[in-house]
């Protein structure tokens, strides 16, 4: 054991780096260690001796034991220690920078889409009035969406706005035709969460006022989109639809992007996927801002900014876009 803790002290005292320690350490202490194997000794020593021979066994370990603790912590504050944590001859780390969430990175292509064609892009209150958020857009009192089980109210009367057509209603009332807008923002419902809902989510609402404007003007504007977003082999089609602002109203579709309109399960092998609701602006809608729907025609069309980066990205569930999952929102940077 003397010997043993002889030798110890030496190499301990000789070692330099952490590296040394570390030799140091296996050579007595390591499962093949010198200290470990006359541990294994013991039980060929006579009996009338083991006392002794135990004694100095565990003092020979207290010993290497404060040895090599006395030997990291030299090493750890030592001058070459600390050099070594710095290499100057490597290239600098870049610091590490945040990036778009995906529902913000696909507004801002959208409102850039709708800029090229001469819109510019209006925002508004989520928390709005009756009157801009139903009774403007000519939605009659017993609609379902004024229900209390569909929207959400707050005492005084105002609301979490359904939809971003009160913007338009905004726009209007602050100013004379002509209006090319487009109003991208929140909006709140009363959607049980699932795959393809949600309480709160995003829409983009264009509207174009101005004399003549036709259904062959919000076509070619659809059609302009859903070929800069999704490739120029995208078409569209229309098909009649009601809503309360709009008459005559259509739903717009899009070739479906997985199937290139082939027919597969995320277009139920229709060819076609849902994407923007739209029409012509009801007169109605237009005399309750004060404009004359006998000089003053327009279009509206609306769409759920979710929809097309789910669409865009392949995603199959929109609660992923709310989790915060680190993991998910690496793959749109």
């Amino acid at each position: 054991m003397k010997q043993i803790v002889a030798d110890a002290e030496k190499a301990f005292a000789d070692a330099k780096d952490e590296r040394a320690v570390e030799d140091a350490r296996i050579a007595f202490l390591g499962r093949k260690g010198r200290l470990t194997l006359a541990t294994g000794m013991m039980k060929s020593i006579p009996k009338e001796e083991k006392p002794a021979a135990g004694k100095a066994l565990n003092e020979a370990k207290k010993r290497l034991a404060q040895l090599l603790e006395e030997a990291k912590k030299r090493v750890a504050s030592s001058p070459d220690a600390e050099n070594a944590a710095i290499d100057v001859t490597l290239p600098g780390r870049k610091p590490g920078i945040g990036a778009k969430h995906p529902i913000t990175a696909m507004i801002d292509e959208c409102v850039a889409i709708f800029r090229r064609m001469g819109f510019i892009a209006a925002d508004g209150p989520e928390i709005e009035t009756v009157f801009n958020n139903f009774d403007a857009l000519n939605t009659p009192q017993d609609h379902p969406s004024r229900d209390p089980r569909d929207t959400f109210y707050f005492d005084d009367g105002r609301l979490m706005r359904t939809q971003t057509s009160p913007v338009q209603i905004r726009v209007m009332k602050s100013q004379k035709p002509p209006v090319r807008i487009v109003a991208p923002g929140r909006c709140f419902r009363r959607d049980t969460p699932d795959a393809t809902h949600s309480m709160n989510f995003h829409q983009i609402e264009g509207l174009y006022v101005d004399e003549n404007v036709s259904l062959a003007d919000l076509k070619s504007v659809l059609m302009e989109f859903a070929r800069e977003m999704f490739g120029e082999k995208v078409a569209i089609r229309m098909r009649p639809h009601f809503f309360p602002f709009t008459e005559p109203s259509v739903e717009c579709d899009f070739t479906c992007v997985m199937c290139s309109g082939k027919g597969c399960s995320i277009c139920k092998n229709s060819g076609w996927l849902e994407i923007a609701g739209a029409g012509m602006v009801d007169p109605a809608v237009f005399e309750a801002v004060g404009y004359d729907p006998e000089k003053w025609s327009g279009f509206a069309f609306g769409m759920g900014i979710e929809r097309l980066a789910m669409i865009k990205h392949g995603v199959s569930d929109i609660r992923y876009f709310y989790e915060n999952d680190v993991r998910f929102l690496r793959q749109f940077r």
